[in-house]
C-alpha cells in the first residue's frame, strides 16, 4: 500500500539515507562514530508502522516525519514499533553480557546472538517497504529515511559547532577530524548527540590514519565505502575493496592485506608514505611466487553464485562454463548455487580451456599466469592508487627482473 503522490512529492519522499563524499587520499587521526541499529530504533522511538504513518485518527498530530510532513500516530503504538522494542532490548542485553563476560565460549555465543539480532533488525527495515509485507507500508518506509537524513544532518552540525571536520559520512555513520582532540572529546560529543537525537551512538575508535579510496573508473571521484585503515590499538579495517569480496581468490586477498599489514605499522601518515616502497616489495614477492609456480592452485580458486541456471546465460562468463563442465560431468547445478574455478587460459578460443571448475582439477592442470598476474596487480592498485601507484607502474616495478618468465 502507496498514498497517492505527486511527482514533486515522490521526488522529496523517494529517498535513501544522507551521504557525505569522502574525502580522498590520507587522512591522520580520524574518529569513526556509528549509530547503534539507527534505522530500527527510529522506528521504535518515533512509532514508524503500517497504521501509525499518515493515520487518520491523528491527522494533527505534533510528531511529523521531515522534509516531507507526513502525520504520525499519537494515539496508539504501532505493531512494528511494539515488537521492534523486545528485540532491542534483547539485543542490548546480549551486547552487555558479551561485554561483561570473561568467559571466551560464552563472549562468543553472547556476541552471535546479539549479530543474529542485529540482522533481524536490519531485516524489519526492508520489509516495511516490501509490496507483499503484511503490515508493510511505502510511506512508513521512506519515513523512516527521511527521519535518518534529519539526524544525521543534525549530527552533523552538532559536530561542527564543536569544532569537528566531516571527512565522510554514510547513512549512519560519521567520520570526524578534529586539531588536538582526545577520545574523551569524542565520547562526550556521542553523549551530546544520543541525548538531542534520541537514538545510541557510540565511538568506535581514532585511527592512526585513514585512506579513503577514489573511483577506479574515474580517478579523483570518491567512492561512498571503500577504504582502509588501522585504529590506534591496530586493528585494521578495511572496506569494499577485494579482500572483503567472497569472490576473491585467497591467494589476491592475503597479499591485499599482507600489503595493508606493512602499512598499518604506520603511526602517521608521514610514516605511512615511508613504508610504500616496503609495501610494494610485499607485491613483488607474491609476483614472484605467482609466476614461478608456487601458488596451489586451491588458493587461486574464483568462487561465484549463479544468478540463473548454466543454460540460460547468453555470455560465456567464467562460471557459466564452470557450471556447464559440471553439468557434464553429471553434477547437477542451478541457479543460486555457488561454483568454484581455477582461471587456466583465459583467453583460449576454446571455450572448455578457459577455466576448469574446482572438482576437476588434477595434478595436471596449470593456472593461467598472466590473468592472475592481472588480478594481483589491480588490487595492488586498487588500495595504492591515491599515491600514484596504477596497474601499470606496479607492473614495471614488480615485473620488470622477472620479463624472462613466460607469462602467455
Amino acid at each position: 500500500p502507496e498514498t497517492f503522490k505527486s511527482a514533486w512529492e515522490l521526488l522529496i519522499a523517494d529517498r535513501g539515507g544522507f551521504i557525505f563524499e569522502p574525502k580522498v587520499g590520507l587522512h591522520d587521526r580520524v574518529g569513526e562514530i556509528d549509530f547503534a541499529s539507527m534505522y530500527p530504533f527510529l522506528m521504535a522511538t518515533r512509532n514508524i508502522s503500517a497504521e501509525t504513518v499518515l493515520c487518520e485518527c491523528c491527522p494533527n498530530s505534533s510528531l511529523r516525519v521531515p522534509e516531507l510532513g507526513y502525520n504520525v500516530c499519537e494515539k496508539r503504538v504501532g505493531i512494528v514499533p511494539k515488537t521492534l522494542r523486545l528485540v532491542l532490548k534483547k539485543r542490548a542485553d546480549y551486547k552487555q553480557l558479551r561485554n561483561e563476560s570473561e568467559d571466551p565460549k560464552l563472549k562468543e555465543a553472547y556476541d552471535r546472538r546479539q549479530n543474529a539480532l542485529k540482522w533481524i533488525l536490519v531485516t524489519c527495515f526492508g520489509y516495511l517497504g516490501y509490496k507483499n509485507a503484511r503490515f508493510g507500508k511505502v510511506d512508513a518506509h521512506i519515513a523512516v529515511c527521511a527521519f535518518a537524513r534529519d539526524a544525521l544532518l543534525r549530527t552533523a552540525r552538532l559536530a561542527e559547532e564543536s569544532g569537528f571536520q566531516i571527512v565522510h559520512g554514510i547513512v549512519d555513520s560519521l567520520w570526524l577530524k578534529k586539531e588536538g582532540a582526545t577520545a574523551q572529546e569524542f565520547v562526550e560529543l556521542c553523549k551530546d548527540i544520543a541525548s538531542e537525537i534520541g537514538v545510541p551512538i557510540s565511538f568506535e575508535g581514532r585511527y592512526r590514519w585513514i585512506v579513503f579510496l577514489p573511483s577506479r573508473m574515474h580517478e579523483g571521484v570518491p567512492v561512498l565505502n571503500r577504504y582502509y585503515g588501522v585504529f590506534e590499538n591496530g586493528r585494521i579495517k578495511v572496506r569494499g575493496i577485494e579482500a572483503r569480496r567472497r569472490d576473491t581468490p585467497n591467494f589476491i586477498r592475503g597479499a591485499q592485506l599482507d600489503v595493508i599489514s606493512v602499512l598499518g605499522r604506520a603511526a602517521d601518515s608521514k610514516g605511512f608514505m615511508a613504508r610504500l616502497p616496503e609495501a610494494v616489495g610485499v607485491l613483488k614477492g607474491y609476483v614472484r611466487k605467482l609466476v614461478k609456480g608456487e601458488v596451489a592452485v586451491e588458493d587461486l580458486f574464483v568462487v561465484k553464485q549463479l544468478s540463473m541456471d548454466p543454460s540460460d546465460y547468453v555470455h560465456n562468463v567464467f562460471q557459466a562454463i564452470a557450471a556447464m563442465q559440471l553439468a557434464s560431468e553429471g553434477i547437477e547445478v542451478s541457479a543460486g548455487q555457488t561454483v568454484r574455478y581455477l582461471i587456466t587460459d583465459a583467453e583460449s578460443k576454446r571455450l572448455n580451456r578457459r577455466v576448469r571448475a574446482a572438482e576437476l582439477v588434477d595434478e595436471n592442470t596449470r593456472y593461467d599466469v598472466k590473468k592472475y598476474l592481472e588480478l594481483l596487480l589491480a588490487a595492488g592498485a586498487n588500495i595504492l592508487s591515491p599515491f600514484g601507484y596504477t596497474s601499470e607502474k606496479l607492473h614495471d616495478l614488480v615485473v620488470r627482473n622477472q620479463r624472462q618468465v613466460a607469462l602467455h
